[in-house]
């Protein structure tokens, strides 16, 4: 018997999740693309000049003027954009000429040379407390190492302490540690091209004893005892403007005139402005006219440690003692004129 029942195939379709386009992803990157536009306008505005503005808007007002001019675009390379008054269109956009050079201000000028000093000053100074803070050496005498900017520059007050003198009692012999902060100074001081100043001080006691030296003498042999030191530190000995003692003259606490702290020296790093005041302004006038002995042409100048022909010379003793005061050894402890 035949099985004539038809047969029935069903097939179904399976349709997956599919692709359903990328056209968000254009109109995404449109709007980024936009919104970045529109901060850089923003960020344009707020950092452009008046004038810069104005050009601008004239160039929307008249983009002939512009496109005729020496640049075709508004901000080229050469900073601001160049109008063309005589192929504008809108009679409103009127350029000034520029000049060749722009002229500044002789005070203006050193307005900011003496800007850029003190920029210069203070960050020496910020170097010279880290090297304090950092050297270990250095550290255990930072209540003796002062730091202030003044007029006159970047000063550094080395004082002696109740039981931490910088020189041996009466001398200018310097102690060892003493030398130690003057050679790791030295090495940062030549970093910066000003010059410096160096004075010496000491308290208000007196010498005792007899004899020529005293706090005067004293004050300035400790002064250029410091400059060698400096100088031993690679510090250009050409760099040192004026190396002067005050003696007791400037002392740093009034109040206590036998204060330790009052014995001390001062390095300071010169402005510009001070330096000039120290070394005044030879060169600027106008050599005096030779005169008989002083180098007149064809005549040998007279040396200038002659004496004068009325007066008779020094023995030999007295002027070896004379030129050898300063070499003489300050009393030592215990003697007649001995001080700390």
């Amino acid at each position: 018997m035949e099985n004539n029942q038809p047969i029935i195939i069903k097939r179904v379709k399976r349709i997956a999740g599919g692709h359903h386009g990328g056209a968000w992803k254009i109109a995404f990157a449109d709007f980024a693309t936009a919104m970045m536009a529109f901060f850089l306008v923003l960020w344009l505005l707020s950092t452009a000049t008046p004038e810069q503005k104005i050009a601008i808007a004239g160039y929307f007002k008249d983009p002939v003027g512009f496109s005729e001019s020496g640049t075709p675009y508004i901000i080229d390379l050469g900073g601001t954009p160049t109008l063309a008054p005589e192929n504008t269109l809108n009679p409103e956009v009127k350029s000034q000429p520029q000049p060749d050079k722009v002229t500044i201000d002789t005070e203006q000028v050193e307005g900011m040379a003496e800007q850029v000093e003190k920029e210069r000053l203070e960050l020496l100074l910020q170097e010279l407390q880290n090297k304090v803070e950092e050297n270990p050496q250095l550290k255990k005498f930072k209540d003796q190492i002062l730091f202030e900017i003044t007029p006159d520059g970047l000063r550094i007050q080395i004082v002696d302490a109740e039981n931490r003198p910088m020189f041996d009692s009466g001398s200018a012999r310097l102690k060892p540690y003493f030398e130690d902060i003057l050679l790791a100074m030295a090495d940062t001081i030549k970093a910066v091209p000003n010059k410096i100043s160096i004075s010496g001080h000491t308290d208000a006691k007196p010498y005792t004893g007899t004899g020529d030296f005293g706090n005067w003498e004293l004050s300035a042999n400790r002064a250029n005892a410091a400059r060698r030191a400096l100088v031993a530190g690679s510090y250009p000995d050409a760099q040192v403007a004026r190396v002067v003692g005050y003696a007791s003259s400037a002392l740093f606490d009034r109040e206590h005139p036998f204060n330790p702290v009052n014995r001390r020296i001062d390095i300071v790093v010169l402005t510009k402005k001070a330096q000039r005041a120290i070394e005044g302004s030879q060169g600027a006038e106008p050599a005096p006219e030779p005169t008989q002995g002083q180098g007149g042409p064809g005549e040998v100048p007279a040396d200038p440690n002659a004496l004068p022909a009325d007066k008779e010379p020094l023995p030999a003793h007295e002027l070896r003692e004379r030129l050898n005061l300063f070499d003489n050894p300050a009393p030592k402890p215990g003697e007649p004129g001995a001080r700390p």
